[in-house]
């Protein structure tokens, strides 16, 4: 029961990496808020509310001030507090050269990906530094904010701002008591890496020197220790689950 009468709120939390680190959170003793505009967000908080668990599902576009910010009043007049923020909603773009890439699909980008973990972190701090007992970020970003990839500038250029992001909110409210951490996943199976070629499969398994995607479960288990308490040293880093992708 790492999380034990802890409040979390996970952004992008109906499914993937978002969805396994919430039924981790509530496992481990937290409240959690999914906070996704996918109906899959509601029958999750029904599934684990049938189960026992604390959970509330909020619909949130995390590139929009106000919506972020009645995220974090609800979770606050719901459950009394805050004390875990997961900045892991995103989104991605099919592969394609920079010069395809419209200024439209670039801003998306940089909105959902960037913009919306700076919300989401900018308002959770106030939130806890209004309560005074310090918490803690976990922000989503990516062996892609560490490395480049032909083919996603748009989605490079916004993990690299949250690695960087992080690191600043990290040194400036350790002294608060709140620790901004990062997560950054290499390739994690998904339905819709599951639906590519066998071909194209089979290259990203290789490019994993343990031979293998991820799976979401062992990324929420990281996102879960620097939540916790286990990581009470651990401020503005960004902890690479990649199952060596980046190491070689």
């Amino acid at each position: 029961m790492k999380l034990k009468d802890k409040v979390a709120i996970v952004t992008g939390g109906a499914s993937g990496i978002g969805e396994a680190t919430v039924r981790l959170f509530a496992s481990e003793g937290a409240s959690v808020v999914i906070a996704d505009r996918s109906a899959l967000g509601e029958k999750l908080a029904r599934e684990l509310g049938a189960s026992g668990f604390a959970a509330h599902y909020s619909e949130v576009d995390v590139s929009r001030e106000d919506d972020t910010r009645r995220l974090i009043d609800d979770t606050v007049n719901r459950f009394g507090r805050l004390d875990i923020m997961v900045a892991n909603a995103g989104i991605a773009h099919p592969s394609a050269p920079v010069e395809d890439v419209s200024v439209e699909q670039w801003q998306q980008m940089i909105d959902v990906n960037l913009t919306g973990v700076f919300l989401s972190n900018k308002l959770a701090i106030v939130q806890m530094k209004k309560q005074g007992s310090g918490g803690a970020v976990v922000n989503m970003a990516s062996i892609l904010g560490h490395v480049g990839m032909p083919g996603a500038a748009s989605y490079n250029a916004a993990k690299g701002g949250v690695v960087n992001l992080t690191r600043s909110l990290g040194v400036a409210y350790a002294k608060d008591g709140i620790r901004v951490n990062a997560v950054c996943p290499g390739f994690v199976a998904t339905p819709l890496i599951e639906r590519a070629s066998g071909e194209a499969r089979a290259r990203l398994v290789a490019a994993h020197p343990v031979g293998r995607l991820g799976q979401a479960a062992e990324v929420a288990k990281a996102v879960l220790f620097l939540a916790s308490d286990d990581a009470s040293f651990v401020v503005g880093t960004s902890l690479i689950v990649d199952g060596g992708y980046c190491a070689q």
